[in-house]
C-alpha cells in the first residue's frame, strides 16, 4: 500500500520536471512534491538553471507545515554550492521527516553525497521509485555528465522508400503539418539544432521553434569545413535564435551575429568537445544525409527519431555508406516507440 502511494506521489513529481523538458540546461529537469498525512502542501519544479531547485521551491510553498513530512524528488538532491545553495540544507532545516528519491545523480560532486548526508540528519530516506522514468526524463543530462558530450539525437524525415530529400537536396516537405509541430517539440528540448552546411545551402531553414509555444530557441549549429555559407542565409540574419559556425577556415568579412568556432581538427569528437565546453547539454542532429551518416558511422547518437511519409519518391538522397560489407556488420537499434501521428509514422529508436 505505502509502495503504491509512493508510486502515486512520484508521477506527480515526475509530471511537473516534465514541464520544464528543454528549459533548465546544463541542469537537469527535476519535480518535488511535500505531502502530510495525504494532503499535499507543497509542488515545485527547477525553472532554468540559476533558479531554486524544485525541492526548495516546494518546502518554500509548504511553509512550516513540512515539517514531519514526506518530500518526493525525482533526482537526489544536491549537497554542493553551484549556482545556488546545497537543497540538503534547506531539507534538514524544514524538519522533514522522509525522503523519497526516485534516482540518484550521475554527477560525482553529488552522487550519493546528498542521500548520505539526509541520512546523517536523521532523515528517513528511500531511494529508487520510478528509477528508470526518473532516468530516461533525464537521460540526455545523465549522458552529459556521464561521458562529458552532448546527448544527441539524430531526426530525419523520410519517404516510405527512405528518401530525405531530392536529388537536388530539397526537403521541403515530406512529412505533414503535424509532424512538423512534433518536430518542433524535439527542437524546443534540445540545446542546439545541429545541421550540415549543404542543408542550409539548399533549403535555407530557420532551425527554430516555430509550431508550437517555447519560451527559448536552441542555439543553430552548422557544420561549414570550407565556410561556404551563403552571407544572406536565414541562420545568419533573422536574428531569432543564436548561431554558431563550426569551420577550419578563418572568417573574413562580417558573418552576422553568428559565432564562428575555426578548428584544425574537424572529427566529430572534437567538434563535440567544442559545444560541451559551451554547455551545450542536447544537440538535435537534424541533416542533411551526409551529417546523419557521419554521426552513424563514428558511433556517436543515443537516439533516432526517423519520420515516415506514406510517399514515394524513386530517386533521391537517402542515408549514405555507413561502410557495411556483410549484414552481420549492420547498425542496429533498438525500437523504443511507435506513434501515428497524422497520415505518418514516427519511430523513435536507442542505441541497441
Amino acid at each position: 500500500m505505502i509502495r503504491k502511494i509512493d508510486e502515486s506521489f512520484m508521477r506527480l513529481a515526475l509530471s511537473l520536471a516534465k514541464k520544464r523538458k528543454g528549459y533548465t540546461y546544463p541542469n537537469p529537469t527535476v519535480g518535488a512534491v511535500v505531502v502530510k498525512n495525504g494532503k499535499i502542501l507543497g509542488l515545485g519544479y527547477h525553472e532554468r538553471a540559476g533558479m531554486p531547485h524544485a525541492e526548495v521551491v516546494a518546502l518554500n510553498q509548504a511553509g512550516k507545515e513540512a515539517k514531519g513530512s514526506t518530500l518526493y524528488v525525482t533526482l537526489e538532491p544536491c549537497t554542493h554550492y553551484g549556482r545556488t545553495p546545497p537543497c540538503t540544507n534547506a531539507i534538514i532545516e524544514s524538519g522533514v521527516k522522509r525522503v523519497v528519491v526516485a534516482t540518484e545523480d550521475p554527477n560525482p560532486v553529488v552522487s550519493g553525497k546528498g542521500i548520505e548526508k539526509l541520512k546523517k540528519a536523521g532523515i528517513e530516506v528511500e531511494v529508487g521509485i520510478l528509477r528508470e522514468e526518473a532516468k530516461e526524463i533525464n537521460e540526455d543530462f545523465f549522458t552529459y555528465v556521464s561521458l562529458k558530450r552532448p546527448y544527441i539525437t539524430l531526426k530525419w524525415a523520410q519517404t516510405i522508400d527512405g528518401k530525405l530529400a531530392t536529388k537536388s537536396g530539397k526537403s521541403k516537405w515530406i512529412t505533414s503539418y503535424e509532424s512538423r509541430k512534433v518536430a518542433h517539440l524535439l527542437r524546443r528540448e534540445a540545446t542546439a539544432v545541429l545541421v550540415g552546411v549543404g542543408t542550409v545551402m539548399a533549403d535555407d531553414p530557420e532551425l527554430t521553434v516555430r509550431y508550437i509555444p517555447t519560451e527559448r530557441q536552441p542555439v543553430r549549429v552548422i557544420l561549414d569545413p570550407e565556410l561556404k555559407i551563403p552571407k544572406k542565409a536565414k541562420v545568419l540574419n533573422d536574428g531569432k535564435a543564436k548561431t554558431v559556425i563550426i569551420t577550419k577556415k578563418k572568417p573574413e568579412g562580417n558573418y552576422g551575429n553568428a559565432e564562428v568556432i575555426t578548428t584544425e581538427n574537424f572529427s566529430l569528437e572534437n567538434i563535440l568537445n567544442l559545444l560541451y565546453q559551451r554547455e551545450i547539454m542536447h544537440i538535435l542532429v537534424e541533416g542533411g544525409a551526409y551529417t546523419l551518416s557521419s554521426f552513424i558511422r563514428a558511433g556517436l547518437y543515443d537516439r533516432v527519431c526517423v519520420f515516415i511519409a506514406p510517399k514515394l519518391m524513386g530517386e533521391g538522397k537517402s542515408i549514405m555508406d555507413l561502410g557495411v560489407e556483410s549484414p552481420d556488420e549492420l547498425t542496429r537499434l533498438k525500437l523504443k516507440e511507435t506513434k501515428r501521428i497524422g497520415e505518418d509514422v514516427l519511430l523513435i529508436f536507442k542505441r541497441a
